[in-house]
């Protein structure tokens, strides 16, 4: 879009007097501005001016200069104009439509603070921004003004987006905020979008996006999220100053900023989809822009400057003319004003949805309006200024445009009709025929108003040359068609289109009723009919008479006229006339000429003032009036004025010198020019020459005089003209020639003058020609031809092209093109700014990396640290931490976080580079937020830093004691919430105390702890009030405490209390109070006086007092007490005594064990007791003899030991009798073995008929053979027991193999503890069938359990299922596991579906055979086969193309399973596969439940499910949540976006498909009638028709489907196809046909 000047509007004035704010009405027919002294200006759209009034301000008593306008905006009808003043008030005065109409005050607002901008974007709504921050609309309708949103920032902007329906707002610390009454279907967020750099006082939302300046001098184009697209850095041209104001086109793809004496102008691309600036208007002595305003039709900007003046400005791409009628002004790319040049009327064209138009064209008798984009074709009618937009995808140019019906077009391509009502952006209809003829075509569109009928749009059409059809274009429906007998010519409908005329081609009219469908013939031989326009009056024409129907319900009633009259047509000047009235003069030119009436034909051409027409037919017929004739016309250019028409006279007549005269004196010196270049001897006329050369130089045609000068051959002045005319081409070929040392003044000159026409990419090559590189240089700049720049510059000497790098790497920088700008800053020895570059565009590692080698470490720190401050104070904290941390200065940004009381961010920075302080800074922070009053915010730092004790306390101190015990609770282990309940409690006391204890169920507990605590006044208290039976253990309690204290005799009296009075004599006795302890005793406790006198006796003992001691004990009436403490003392003459006197009974046994005593003083060595045995075997004493030898012990020779052992059981069994023998042997057979002489032992053992003992002897030594033979010889009962332990022995060592032919059970049972799974089913094969499957069962157990749900269904595919109802819950897991399983929707998964069906199949065959055919297990596995046979049928379908629909099909039906099936996955995978195959409504409904299961997974409830969609469907509602989630995040995300577009859209119907039965298509049941049908084997759909059965009962097809399906497997020899229809055969007893084989 290129800005041209038009003309002022309001001159300035030499001081600041600003134009405050300026305003286009809706219509484009009034234009406000407002000027510092508070006076609303009106202009008319032509620029002048047409009326003006004051504004006032809140309170007169302030006066008329209290205050400054700062918004003004016109209603939406253009009636209206709202003024917002800095006085708090809003103003909306009535200004009326005409010029001159009185202004009245019809709303005011009044506000809290000043208002700073203000719009008005729809009917009855005002938005403005106050000085406070707020963002208010005011209603003009109720007169009341609401708050929109608030800020805590001065609002310095607000702009709308083109519809109006959204607001934007700019506040003085750079927010950005986006506000939407309606977002229009779009999905941008609302609230603070950005957070610009500087208050964007500069602020204008485009379409594409929101471009935002201000005082940094950079204008940035923000994203519809407020992402950075492009920026514009005008920050180092010292030319440029901040930004003011900015306006965006009506359209929306232009924007214009206004700064100091200029206005940059920025274009959208929509094919690169960025800004591009264009040249922009810079206009000296403008001054500071203030304000601008863009007219509606966006032809014309208006702009405000400080000092008063108001600019307008013509907006346009390109202008072009229409056959000499229409200009076309193209404003945008998207927007097209035509204005007829005639009448002046203008209609904006204007794509709605941003396409560019590419070419416009007016049709129809110069009426219609008909222009393409790329999606759309515009249509418009220029009288009524009715526009429509329709889609339209291009054909190539090849549409028939039809304008006969003034409300529709009727456009014709390929074959097809379709109508476009002006004023609707959608088809009206769209139909089949080959019948072009608008005569062959009526459309009737609420031409007459009808009774209870709002909109009435019909048509009627030929579809073949004897047929007529009538459309109700509304509902889109036929509702007629005749059919007749001969060829339709014509046809109407009347305009309420409850008629149709039709007439065929033996010229019979037809009437059709369409009502009643009736058909009448009403004429014959019919040459006209017409309908009487706004009736239903028919009149026709037969022959020689007039038909009149007034009533057309009575076509039979007709009124006839007979037909009389002339020629009167027919004569000539009737024929010329008519001519003359369609302006076809040459016709009636002819007309006239045949009848030889050459008068009347110069007479017309004389009227018309065509003289040279009327001159022309005089000389054709030779006229004598012929040269009066032309005296006459030259005599009238005279008079006229029309030098220039009579010069041209003279010059067709020959008469040069007259004609250069006559030219001259018309002020065309060219045109004499032209005509003396082409005369010689008009040019050897020297003073004609010079008059002519200076009325060329006098009206700066210079370079027509150099032509001149050159062609009499003048150089030097033709030369001089040619500069001074800044034709610069015949300049320079002329200065080859004549001057060549001029040429490279010339080049440099011609620059300079392109320069100037800001023709810059033109200039630079005509400098390098004049060797003026520094000007090639600036041109180059100034033109942006960057690449071409840097080309010269690299010729160029370092100290010259160094000052220019910076502006060129400016603009690469500009694009993000950081390395090249990198390398142009450096060559042009600006590293800083290279740095600076990096640093703004937040790429901080390149900036440090190029600052440490160009700096020192100590500056590259001083700088970023400066920079870093720079951006905390703009609050860009993110980027301060990224410089300070880039720096290795953590500890600033961990200062600047504190210092913000960003703690999170402090938090993470002291975490990750001081992770020893964490703690401590959490500790410390929770103190300081703790001290502010932020308790909970202090918790947290407190809980970070594991301080829960200091949470709490801060807590109890703040009285928060509810807050205090969720703490410990939480945080505290196991006893520390009760410690606080026990401490609120206790602040509160009595029954409070009670009730709160109570409530938390802690008051036993509290009780407890307040004995634990020593607080038993409060622990008495509670349990005086709730707890009576805990008062003895409190007494208890206190007793021990004041027992620790030393308070003994309080301690006896709550011991007393306590119902404890042994406790009181413990105590006394502990403390040897003996005559305290005796007084409780006897007093409370008779039971403990002995064991008072028995510890008194214990501490006489201790200080050898036995007298004492003795006396005690036997008070304690405990001899026995007294012979033990004599026995340890060693005192036995005391200890017979007692016992002698007190315990006569004990006294042989204590003689005896005083002998022991004796003995073992005097103890002999083993040598002696083997002597001494041997001397008492030889004196024949057996029984000493064997006691001596058993008594021998010797550590040190076993064998000694082992042969008196021997020699004792030999010498018991001889000798002793048998009860001795047997206690003998007894004793002696444990020692043997113990010392490994088993068989020894097994000897001594059978000499006494010690079977079983000789057999464990055995077995112990691993005797396995003997111990068999003894058992086998001796005591065959022993046989299983000696087979037992061998059994067990071959267990424990491991001999598995050695086991299998012992216990073949035991043996499978040790392969099962030692995981050799292999082996135990290899040996289980070989096993009965029972054993086998006790032990796949085990090994699927362990499979599943360590997740090889794949390996336990081959075993049950290796072994089959047998009907074990101990199996059933194995199956079920791996059912379970195999359809939750990931990656099984394909046609690589069949073998696992096909595994799981035959193992299911298996099973159900053994069910049937067995006690639980036709149980509820039965029937739950019959379903999981059926579900497992549609998964394999499924993954088989998915491997052939054309059975597509059928994968598709099964999916869908296996969502009536779902109670036994992952409800999330089975609805994706459905889902799916209706939307692979076009089903969108179906995949629809699917997906969303989809997305509802995976949002009810999150939650853990099913409860929020909506089952609307579902109702009258045998889809279960009931089914089990899903433990996890079955479908990954990305494929989740996928589908999210996916129904959010399909729902944004609005395409689609949210319902399932039905079919005949009026049910859900995939529905076994049939909601209306409870009738359910069988599903087909091969889909699982209800099968209505064509049913194939099976053998098998309740198996049966779809003939359709089943051809299908063997179909596919003849032609694709599908081997997983061939097995699906294998075991259907398998299955339901065989196919419905033989035809068809396996192989």
């Amino acid at each position: 879009m290129q800005l041209k000047h038009l003309r002022t509007l309001l001159s300035p004035q030499d001081g600041a007097a600003k134009v405050t704010c300026m305003a286009w009405s809706q219509n484009n027919a009034k234009f406000a501005v407002c000027t510092v002294d508070r006076v609303v200006l009106l202009y008319d759209e032509h620029g002048e001016r047409r009326d003006k009034f004051s504004t006032k301000p809140a309170d007169m008593k302030y006066g008329r200069k209290s205050y400054m306008v700062k918004g003004m905006a016109f209603s939406p009808d253009s009636t209206k104009i709202a003024i917002g003043q800095t006085d708090n008030i809003i103003y909306v005065y009535k200004i009326g439509e005409d010029w001159g109409d009185k202004k009245v005050i019809c709303n005011k607002f009044i506000q809290t603070s000043a208002v700073t901008c203000l719009q008005w974007p729809a009917e009855y709504i005002i938005v403005f921004g106050l000085a406070e921050g707020k963002v208010r609309l005011a209603n003009t309708k109720t007169n009341k003004s609401s708050t929109i949103y608030g800020t805590d920032s001065y609002v310095v902007s607000l702009t709308t987006n083109c519809s109006g329906k959204g607001i934007l707002s700019g506040h003085a610390d750079g927010t950005i905020v986006r506000y939407f009454f309606d977002d229009e279907g779009s999905g941008e967020s609302q609230g603070k979008l950005v957070n610009h750099p500087c208050p964007p006082y500069a602020l204008a939302w485009a379409t594409n996006s929101i471009v935002a300046a201000g005082c940094d001098r950079r204008i940035v184009a923000y994203g519809k999220e407020g992402h950075v697209l492009q920026t514009f850095d005008y920050s180092r041209d010292p030319q440029e100053r901040e930004f003011t104001t900015a306006a965006a086109s009506p359209g929306g793809q232009s924007v214009v900023l206004g700064s100091y004496d200029r206005l940059r102008v920025f274009n959208w691309s929509p094919r690169r989809s960025i800004w591009e600036e264009a040249r922009p208007k810079e206009i000296a002595n403008l001054y500071t822009i203030t304000a601008l305003a863009w007219k509606r039709d966006g032809s014309r900007l208006c702009t405000g400057t400080l000092c008063g003046g108001v600019e307008q400005f013509d907006c346009c791409l390109r202008r072009s003319i229409y056959k000499n009628k229409f200009e076309l002004t193209y404003v945008g790319p998207s927007q097209v004003i035509v204005k007829n040049l005639s009448s002046g009327t203008r209609v904006v064209l204007k794509s709605h949805y941003g396409y560019e138009v590419e070419e416009v064209k007016i049709l129809g008798k110069e009426r219609y309006l008909v222009a393409h984009t790329s999606d759309t074709l515009l249509l418009g009618d220029l009288n009524t200024n009715r526009l429509s937009e329709v889609a339209w995808q291009g054909s190539g140019g090849n549409e028939k445009y039809f304008f006969e019906n003034e409300n529709v077009c009727m456009i014709f391509n390929a074959g097809e009709l379709t109508l476009v009502e002006y004023g609707s952006n959608d088809t009206l209809g769209s139909v089949r025929t080959e019948f072009m003829n608008p005569h062959l075509i009526s459309v009737r569109i609420n031409e007459r108003c009808q009774r209870g009928m709002e909109d009435n749009k019909k048509l009627a059409y030929l579809v073949d040359i004897k047929t007529i059809a009538v459309v109700d274009l509304i509902g889109g429906y036929n509702i007629g068609t005749i059919s007749h007998e001969s060829r339709v010519d014509w046809l109407e409908l009347n305009e309420t289109g409850h008629k149709l005329l039709f007439r065929d081609r033996k010229l019979r009219l037809h009437l059709y009723d369409i009502e009643s469908c009736s058909k009448t013939m009403i004429l014959n031989f019919c040459s006209y009919v017409q309908w009487v326009p706004g009736s239903d009056v028919l009149v026709a024409q037969n022959r020689n008479s007039l038909c009149v129907w007034y009533n057309i319900e009575a076509p039979e009633r007709v009124t006839m006229s007979s037909i009389r009259g002339g020629e009167g047509t027919d004569f000539y000047q009737v024929r010329a006339r008519l001519a003359m009235l369609e302006k076809n003069y040459k016709l009636a030119e002819m007309i006239f000429l045949e009848q030889n009436a050459i008068e009347e034909a110069m007479a017309m051409y004389q009227e018309l003032h065509r003289w040279d027409e009327c001159i022309a037919v005089a000389e054709a017929k030779g006229h004598p009036a012929l040269e009066k004739l032309r005296r006459g016309y030259y005599q009238w250019l005279m008079d006229t004025k029309q030098e220039e028409r009579a010069g041209e006279l003279q010059e067709s007549q020959g008469d040069g010198l007259a004609a250069i005269s006559l030219y001259l004196k018309a002020g065309l010196p060219a045109k004499a020019a032209r005509l003396v270049l082409t005369r010689e001897e008009l040019l050897a006329n020297t003073e004609l020459v010079e008059r002519i050369t200076t009325a060329l130089t006098k009206g700066e045609l210079y370079e027509r005089a150099g032509d001149l000068f050159e062609k009499i051959r003048n150089p030097q002045r033709a030369l001089e003209c040619y500069c001074k005319g800044n034709a610069f081409v015949k300049a320079v070929e002329l200065a080859r020639l004549a001057f060549p040392g001029e040429v490279v003044r010339l080049e440099e000159a011609w620059g300079d003058h392109l320069v100037q026409q800001k023709q810059l990419d033109a200039a630079i090559n005509h400098y390098i020609e004049a060797r003026c590189s520094i000007k090639a240089i600036e041109a180059a700049l100034g033109a942006r031809q960057w690449k071409k720049a840097i080309y010269i510059l690299d010729l160029q000497d370092r100290n010259i092209a160094s000052k220019y790098y910076p502006r060129v790497a400016q603009h690469y920088a500009s694009l993000q093109a950081y390395e090249i700008a990198e390398e142009l800053y450096i060559k042009g020895d600006r590293t800083k700014d290279a740095i600076d570059m990096y640093t703004q565009a937040g790429r901080w590692e390149q900036a440090h990396k190029l600052a440490m080698k160009c700096m020192r470490p100590e500056d590259v720190s001083v700088l970023y640290i400066n920079q870093a401050q720079e951006m905390e104070k703009q609050g860009k904290y993110r980027e301060a931490e990224r410089l300070y941390v880039t720096v290795d200065e953590p500890d600033l940004a961990i200062t600047m976080f504190k210092k913000h009381k960003l703690y999170g961010d402090m938090i993470r920075l002291v975490g990750k580079h001081h992770p020893d302080l964490l703690s401590d800074t959490h500790l410390h922070l929770g103190k300081e937020l703790e001290a502010e009053g932020r308790l909970q915010e202090a918790e947290y730092h407190y809980l970070e830093a594991q301080e829960w004790k200091a949470t709490v306390n801060m807590y109890r101190s703040s009285g928060l004691w509810e807050e205090a015990y969720q703490v410990a609770k939480a945080h505290g282990g196991a006893n520390a919430h009760k410690h606080v309940a026990y401490l609120w409690a206790k602040s509160l006391g009595g029954k409070a105390a009670v009730r709160l204890l109570n409530k938390l169920g802690l008051l036993e507990a509290a009780i407890d702890h307040a004995a634990d605590n020593c607080s038993f006044e409060f622990a008495f208290e509670l349990s005086r009030l709730a707890a009576k039976h805990k008062t003895p253990e409190i007494h208890l309690r206190y007793a021990m405490y004041l027992e620790d204290e030393g308070k003994f005799e309080e301690a006896e009296a709550e011991f007393i209390s306590a119902g404890k009075p042994k406790e009181a004599v413990l105590m006394f006795v502990h403390n040897q109070d003996w005559e305290a302890a005796q007084r409780v005793a006897e007093a409370h406790d008779p039971d403990s006086v002995a064991e008072v006198l028995v510890v008194q006796a214990r501490g006489a003992l201790e200080e050898k007092d036995f007298q004492k001691a003795e006396g005690l004990l036997l008070r304690a009436q405990r001899p026995d007490l007294a012979l033990n403490y004599y026995k340890e003392a060693g005192l036995w003459s005391d200890a017979l005594r007692i016992c002698k006197d007190y315990m006569p009974g004990q006294l042989e046994a204590l003689q005896e064990e005083y002998e022991r005593e004796a003995t073992k003083k005097g103890a002999r060595s083993v040598e002696g007791l083997v002597e001494q045995a041997r001397q008492w075997e030889q004196a024949g004493e057996y029984s000493r003899a064997v006691d001596c030898y058993l008594k021998v012990r010797e550590s040190g020779s076993s064998s000694l030991q082992e042969k008196c052992w021997m020699k004792a059981a030999e010498l018991a069994i001889k000798f002793l009798p048998p009860q001795r023998s047997l206690e003998v042997v007894r004793a002696v057979g444990p020692q043997l073995i113990g010392t490994g002489k088993h068989s020894a032992a097994a000897e001594l053992y059978l000499n006494l008929d010690l079977v079983k003992e000789a057999i464990d002897a055995f077995i112990e030594g691993e005797e396995w053979n003997k111990a068999k033979r003894v058992a086998k010889e001796l005591d065959p009962r022993y046989e299983d027991y000696v087979d037992q332990h061998y059994k067990e022995f071959l267990k424990n060592q491991g001999k598995v193999d050695s086991l299998v032919g012992v216990d073949v059970v035991a043996a499978l049972d040790l392969y099962v503890e030692q995981g050799q799974w292999d082996k135990c089913i290899e040996t289980a094969t070989k096993q009965n069938y029972k054993i086998l499957h006790k032990y796949v069962a085990l090994y699927a157990t362990h499979l599943i359990r360590e997740g090889g749900c794949a390996q336990a269904l081959a075993l049950y595919v290796q072994h089959g299922a047998p009907a074990n109802p101990q199996n059933f819950n194995i199956y079920r897991r791996i059912f379970a596991d195999v359809v939750s399983s990931p990656g099984t929707n394909c046609a690589e998964a069949y073998h696992s579906w096909a595994d799981l069906r035959d193992v299911l199949f298996n099973l159900c065959e053994n069910l049937v055979k067995s006690s639980e055919a036709n149980s509820p297990a039965h029937e739950e596995f019959e379903t999981m086969l059926l579900i497992a046979h549609y998964y394999a049928t499924r993954s088989a379908a998915q491997s052939v193309k054309q059975l597509e629909t059928v994968a598709a099909r099964l999916s869908v039906s296996l969502l009536r399973h779902t109670q036994l099936l992952p409800a999330d996955k089975a609805f994706y995978e459905a889902g799916t596969a209706a939307k692979a195959v076009g089903w969108e409504n179906m995949a629809f409904i699917f997906l969303n439940r989809f997305l509802d299961l995976t949002d009810a997974i999150e939650e853990g409830t099913l409860d929020a499910l909506d089952h609307s969609d579902f109702q009258d469907t045998d889809i279960p509602f009931e089914v089990p949540l899903p433990a996890k989630q079955h479908v990954p995040e990305a494929q989740r995300e996928e589908v999210r976006d996916w129904v959010l577009t399909v729902s944004m859209d609005q395409r689609l119907e949210q319902v399932l498909p039905r079919d005949e039965r009026g049910a859900y298509e995939a529905s076994l049941v049939a909601a209306n009638t409870g009738v359910r049908a069988l599903p087909c084997l091969i889909t699982g759909y209800p099968i209505l028709r064509n049913k194939i059965e099976f053998k098998r009962p309740g198996k049966a097809a779809n003939k359709d489907n089943w051809n299908k399906f063997l179909m596919a497997i003849k032609t694709s020899h599908s081997p997983v196809c061939q097995d699906v229809l294998k075991f259907i055969s398998q299955w339901c007893g065989g196919l419905p046909s033989t035809s068809f084989s396996f192989q």
